[in-house]
């Protein structure tokens, strides 16, 4: 199996090289190419590859300016830091999406995926539909109502989610706390994962207002938010403890 990698950033493409390595030493790799106009010059060049790695940011723009200048009909697996662009990689014949750091299990997955799907000769057309069915709108702002007034804040500058009387409030940092129109669990869809995590059925944190985490009773963990308090204390479930640590461990 012929692989070509895409990617501008050489720690990442060394580090991915090795772990295609590792999975398969028979997988033969051709890059990494750095930029857009690499890409598109070694596709014009070149018999394609069985299967492309491709982080979107390049050195000279999005990759996403390949597809616009040249067919490609080779299955491709995104690798980037971002997840905002998940289902424009699918609407590009991908099979996967991976954000980095990758992980070896997912990118083990992924090949997996890959050969099922080559083997199955599956319409690229119907995984797109199906992720846009089970994918979450993520967010970037979010419009509140202060008073008679309204203002737009950035949601990686929220501290917390929480409920309180079974209602639904954010808070910023500070004593104000502002009440919003839709549940907990939609506040977990519309947040990007690997800043923002569900420690109970109560509170969702952001990662970067954490002060302190200290243990508490039964295995569990106490989290320490500045002005982030609602009527009770931040204790991570015991059920979630695990994953919590997983997460501030990536």
């Amino acid at each position: 199996m012929q692989v070509l990698i895409i990617e501008d950033e050489r720690p990442a493409s060394q580090k991915l090289q090795r772990m295609l390595n590792e999975l398969d030493e028979s997988i033969d790799i051709a890059g990494p190419l750095e930029s857009v106009e690499d890409a598109i010059n070694w596709f014009l060049a070149n018999q394609a590859p069985d299967l492309v790695f491709m982080d979107i940011q390049l050195d000279d723009g999005i990759c996403f300016e390949i597809f616009e200048n040249i067919s490609i009909e080779t299955p491709v697996i995104f690798t980037t830091a971002y997840d905002n662009y998940a289902l424009k990689a699918f609407k590009v014949n991908s099979v996967d999406y991976l954000l980095k750091p990758i992980d070896r299990q997912e990118l083990e997955k992924a090949i997996d995926k890959f050969k099922m799907i080559h083997a199955g000769n599956i319409d690229f057309s119907k995984i797109e539909k199906i992720l846009k069915r089970i994918s979450p709108e993520r967010k970037e702002r979010l419009l509140i109502k202060t008073g008679m007034h309204y203002r737009s804040i950035q949601i990686t500058d929220i501290n917390c989610f929480f409920t309180r009387e079974k209602s639904v409030f954010i808070n910023k940092g500070g004593t104000n706390d502002y009440a919003v129109d839709f549940s907990l669990d939609k506040a977990e869809k519309m947040t990007d994962p690997k800043r923002f995590f569900r420690v109970n059925r109560n509170y969702i944190i952001n990662f970067t207002a954490i002060r302190d985490i200290i243990a508490y009773s039964s295995s569990r963990l106490k989290i320490i938010i500045d002005g982030c308090h609602g009527d009770n204390d931040i204790i991570v479930s015991r059920e979630r403890v695990a994953d919590f640590k997983k997460w501030m461990d990536r």
